[in-house]
């Protein structure tokens, strides 16, 4: 049997779900099967992710999506204890049109875990940004200031362990959000969770040291793809997660190559002034010219961050 799996065959097991790999490597036949179809997607989605933040599951980075239980998980499994998981919730189909209004209003901020400590984050983000004249998600993403109202960082390492983060860019941006916690927490007499949090094997990983020597090397982003036989989105992907754990990357000499000079300086005025990070709504605002390709957009994201997020 196979000792290590994707997050979607562990959440097939649990839920029941009888299909190719359940069938082929007899997941089916386990105890376990069906036995949390009580529960939905969303939840198991989570609990998976909590088990790799508590350092019980290891994202294999060779192996795409694969999961594989640490010597804690192990422990874990003979002596279990209680933990404390954060669940997401799919507004889809139940939010009325008033709810949908309110959440498009709050930019998603249902997903924090202490809303009135996200509106201060989002409050103190806006004004470094405009003092800094950069859009605000260079200074911390959204994701990243939802971190911080699960986690409560009050110190830089601790707030370098929160989504998106890094210590390059707790030490840049940071003390003025940890102070902002740091009396949060305070005046609300609020008990943070106790900090078993592990860095992602990301930032240890093999695939991350070849990257970033081979980007010293000038080699081709093609070549650093095939090398490690992983696709271009795959590559990309590993690269934005590399600056936003605070390492940059200079990949000018692949740019200039590969993209036109008016090409760049129109992307880059792009970045510079969204106010969000985010590429679906890039690729929408480029899609009726040609002269752009999602790649060319990502790529240029990517120069954008490491130029002015660190």
């Amino acid at each position: 049997m196979k000792q290590a799996f994707k997050a979607k065959d562990i959440v097939d097991v649990m839920m029941g779900r009888k299909n190719t790999n359940t069938k082929t490597y007899h997941l089916d036949k386990l105890e376990q099967f069906g036995g949390g179809s009580d529960h939905d997607d969303l939840f198991w989605k989570a609990v998976l992710r909590q088990s790799q933040f508590e350092g019980l599951l290891q994202k294999e980075i060779e192996q795409y999506g694969v999961l594989k239980l640490t010597p804690a998980g192990h422990k874990f499994i003979k002596s279990p204890y209680s933990i404390y998981v954060t669940c997401d919730h799919d507004y889809s189909a139940a939010a009325t049109e008033d709810e949908e209004e309110m959440m498009a209003a709050a930019g998603g901020a249902s997903a924090a875990g202490d809303e009135a400590l996200y509106v201060q984050l989002k409050s103190l983000r806006k004004s470094i940004a405009s003092r800094e004249k950069l859009p605000a998600y260079v200074i911390f993403e959204e994701s990243s200031l939802k971190d911080m109202t699960l986690q409560y960082p009050c110190t830089v390492e601790e707030l370098s362990h929160c989504a998106g983060v890094g210590i390059a860019k707790a030490q840049k941006y940071g003390e003025p959000f940890i102070e902002l916690i740091k009396r949060y927490v305070e005046d609300n007499d609020i008990e943070r969770p106790q900090d078993i949090v592990v860095r992602s094997a990301v930032n240890k990983s093999g695939l991350k040291v070849y990257i970033i020597m081979s980007i010293d090397r000038r080699k081709s982003l093609e070549d650093i793809a095939a090398g490690k036989g992983i696709t271009m989105d795959e590559l990309l992907t590993e690269m934005e997660h590399i600056i936003s754990s605070g390492t940059k990357l200079n990949i000018d000499y692949y740019i200039n190559e590969e993209i036109e000079p008016d090409h760049q300086e129109e992307l880059l005025e792009y970045w510079r002034n969204s106010e969000s990070a985010s590429l679906e709504e890039a690729y929408e605002e480029f899609e009726d010219d040609p002269d752009y390709t999602e790649e060319e957009i990502r790529l240029m994201r990517i120069k954008f961050m490491a130029d002015y997020g660190h």
